[in-house]
C-alpha cells in the first residue's frame, strides 16, 4: 500500500465538567465525548525521500515541526526508522481552534494511517497510549464514537449510545486560546456542575431529553464573558427548536441538538442570516463501525 485516505472527525463535548486543579498545572476532568460526521479529510502517502512534508488548504497553519500532524509523524518514524518518508495532504474542513479536537482528530489520523501504511503492527491501544504524547484529546481522536473521558482526558471509557439526533455546529468569528481560558477557570462552591452520570444513562436509555437537561459546561464561564456571542447563539438556537445547546471545549463554538432534520436546518439559517457565526454545519453522531 502506496497511498491512503482518512476521515478525521471533530468532536463535542456533551458534557465538561472540571474538579480540580493537579499539582502539575493540568486539570482533573468528567467529559462526554461525541465523534460528530463533520471531518478533514487527509492522503497519506509513502515518498522515496525519507523525511515529513505536509501540504494543506488553510495558508496559515504550519507545515513544519510545529504541526501536530508533523509531531504524530514525527513520533511514529523516531520510534520505527522508516527509509521512506511520508507525504501529508491536509484538507481542513473543522474549524481551527474551535473546541472540536480538529488538530487532535487530524494527528490521531496519522497515527492510525501510518500503522496501517508502514505495517507497524500497532494496536488501537497502543496508538492511544503514544497519541497521549501528543494532546490529551489525541486517545479519544482513535477510540471515536461516544465515551466518558476523565483524568486529563486521557482516561477513556466507551459508552453505548441510543439517541438519535440532528447537530447543528456553530463557530463565532472569535477565537479564544484553551490556555486563557483553564488559566482564568476558578473553580469554587459555587461552581454549577453538570450531570455527567446522568448523561451516561440519558445515553444508554436514548433519552435526548434528559441528555440535555443534564448538560453543562464548567468552562463556558470563562470564555463566555470575552465571547458574548457564544450565549446569543445558544438562545438561537433554543429558540429555534434545540432540546439543548451548549459551547464544546474551551469554544467559542457552540452545538444545538434537535430532533427533527427540518428544525436543526431552519435554526442553521437563522444563524447564518443574522451573522451570528462564520462557520455553520448540520450534522449528526458518527460511530465506529
Amino acid at each position: 500500500m502506496r497511498e491512503l485516505d482518512l476521515k478525521a472527525r471533530a468532536k463535542i463535548n456533551l458534557g465538561l465538567d472540571v474538579l480540580r486543579k493537579r499539582p502539575d498545572g493540568y486539570h482533573d476532568l468528567r467529559m462526554i465525548m461525541q465523534t460528530v460526521n463533520v471531518y478533514d479529510r487527509i492522503r497519506l502517502t509513502r515518498t522515496k525521500a525519507p523525511g515529513i512534508r505536509i501540504a494543506t488548504n488553510v495558508s496559515f497553519l504550519p507545515v513544519n515541526e510545529n504541526n501536530l500532524v508533523w509531531k504524530a509523524a514525527a513520533l511514529l518514524m523516531n520510534e520505527f526508522p522508516q527509509e521512506e518518508g511520508i507525504y501529508v495532504d491536509l484538507a481542513k474542513t473543522i474549524p481551527v481552534a474551535a473546541g472540536l479536537a480538529g488538530g487532535s482528530s487530524d494527528a490521531a489520523a496519522v497515527l492510525v494511517g501510518m500503522n496501517r501504511l508502514f505495517g507497524l503492527g500497532l494496536d488501537r491501544q497502543d496508538l492511544m497510549e503514544r497519541g497521549v504524547r501528543l494532546g490529551a484529546d489525541v486517545p479519544y481522536c482513535i477510540l471515536r464514537g461516544s465515551a466518558l473521558a476523565e483524568g486529563i482526558g486521557e482516561v477513556l471509557t466507551p459508552l453505548h449510545s441510543a439517541v438519535s439526533c440532528r447537530v447543528v455546529l456553530a463557530k463565532p468569528a472569535a477565537h479564544v486560546s484553551t490556555r486563557y481560558v483553564y488559566t482564568n477557570l476558578r473553580i469554587d462552591d459555587q461552581t454549577q456542575h453538570p450531570d455527567i452520570d446522568g448523561q451516561v444513562a440519558a445515553l444508554e436509555s436514548g433519552d435526548l431529553e434528559k441528555l440535555c437537561a443534564c448538560m453543562g459546561n464548567v468552562l463556558e464561564s470563562v470564555t463566555i464573558p470575552v465571547c458574548p456571542e457564544i450565549s446569543v447563539i445558544k438562545k438561537t438556537m433554543l429558540s429555534a427548536g434545540a432540546a439543548g445547546s451548549m459551547m464544546s471545549g474551551s469554544g467559542p463554538t457552540v452545538f444545538g441538538l434537535f430532533r427533527e432534520t427540518g428544525q436543526a436546518q431552519a435554526a442553521a439559517d437563522l444563524i447564518r442570516e443574522q451573522n451570528l457565526a462564520e462557520q455553520v454545519f448540520v450534522t449528526d453522531f458518527y460511530f465506529p463501525k
